[in-house]
């Protein structure tokens, strides 16, 4: 079985649908890095467009420090909830204050190209988001959290940081990525009409972008997890992606 069976005692609705971390994609080792650094040659990808090894591990390090030998709460609002690539002993439903979901982040490979850039979700300041926080067994934190920062922490646009997160059975403390508003990717006050263009029409190495915006609404709605503004988004990504094939229309 690939979790024991009280990880979802409070979350049951998750049961069989968490992708198991030993078959996850993004349980990935270091030869990874040697792949992608390859694709970003041929795409002609930015310099410094990921972290170097050594600056990613002293971050991790430093954020974690002193929490490598107690159990870790990590708050997931994407693809971490369904798919964490981590070994889990807990799952609740958790909801953040101030901030929110945002297609904020631009993507100019993977999902899009420097001449097409897509976006990414990421978590930015104002509102609240409803997600699921996971602890990590303490005698795991150092070892799992090396897989979790390989894939968060890939490009460094996030930033590590802790809050309070509130679930049905009290609140906890719990490790969040959140948007790093210096970093070059963030894209501040995109108006939604245009986000939803950008995601309908960019695509790249890795496929579609509108592919990445509906398996989030798709999953959030399997799960039960709340989001109008995603799927208002998800609703104008379709809208244009309709009148290009109705119309013919093209756009840059």
């Amino acid at each position: 079985m690939p979790f024991p069976d009280d990880v979802f005692r409070h979350t049951p609705a998750l049961r069989d649908r968490i992708t198991p971390p030993d078959v996850s994609e993004m349980r990935f080792g270091l030869d990874r890095f040697d792949e992608l650094d390859a694709q970003a040659k041929v795409e002609g990808w930015p310099p410094g467009w990921r972290m170097e090894h050594d600056a990613r591990e002293a971050n991790r390090n430093a954020v974690l420090s002193e929490r490598l030998d107690r159990g870790l709460w990590v708050f997931a609002y994407g693809s971490l909830i369904w798919d964490p690539a981590v070994h889990v002993e807990e799952y609740r439903y958790g909801n953040l204050m101030g901030w929110h979901r945002s297609f904020c982040m631009r993507l100019e490979g993977g999902r899009g190209t420097h001449d097409q850039p897509g976006l990414m979700a990421a978590l930015d300041e104002g509102g609240q988001c409803n997600g699921v926080v996971f602890r990590i067994p303490a005698e795991l934190v150092d070892r799992e959290t090396q897989f979790m920062w390989r894939r968060e922490m890939f490009s460094g646009s996030y930033r590590p940081v802790f809050f309070d997160i509130a679930t049905p059975q009290g609140s906890v403390e719990a490790l969040t990525f959140v948007m790093d508003r210096s970093n070059r990717r963030y894209m501040p006050n995109l108006p939604e009409d245009e986000a939803a263009r950008m995601i309908a029409f960019a695509e790249g190495g890795h496929g579609p972008n509108f592919e990445y915006l509906d398996s989030l609404v798709r999953h959030l709605d399997e799960l039960g997890i709340a989001d109008q503004n995603m799927r208002q988004l998800h609703a104008l990504a379709v809208a244009y992606r309709g009148k290009k094939k109705t119309d013919g229309l093209e756009f840059c």
